[in-house]
């Protein structure tokens, strides 16, 4: 009796120290995914205000004149066109013979 109360014993043990480990693994993996997390909001931070700066309207102006060439039109130049002076021009040409 004495014998099995000793290997159960011992079963009991090594039950606490395999899942003492297990929980020690669990632990560092958990660890090292929060770096990694951390990491990777740095990152985004890091692109959401690369994504800012490149899409700054005097940048993209100043990109267009210097490789493109390009330049803004004089005020006289400029026409607005609202959505339905469009679509009448549009129906009144389709009308036409």
């Amino acid at each position: 009796m004495n014998i099995f109360i000793i290997l159960v014993l011992i079963v009991c043990a090594l039950g606490v120290v395999t899942s003492q480990h297990t929980v020690r693994k669990l632990f560092m993996a958990l660890e090292k995914e929060k770096g990694i997390e951390q990491k990777l909001e740095v990152e985004w931070g890091r692109l959401q205000l690369e994504q800012s700066t490149l899409i700054m309207h005097g940048r993209i102006e100043r990109i267009a004149m210097e490789h493109l060439n390009m330049m803004v039109p004089a005020a006289s130049s400029i026409q607005i066109v609202s959505i339905n002076t469009a679509e009448n021009e549009m129906n009144a040409e389709s009308v036409k013979p």
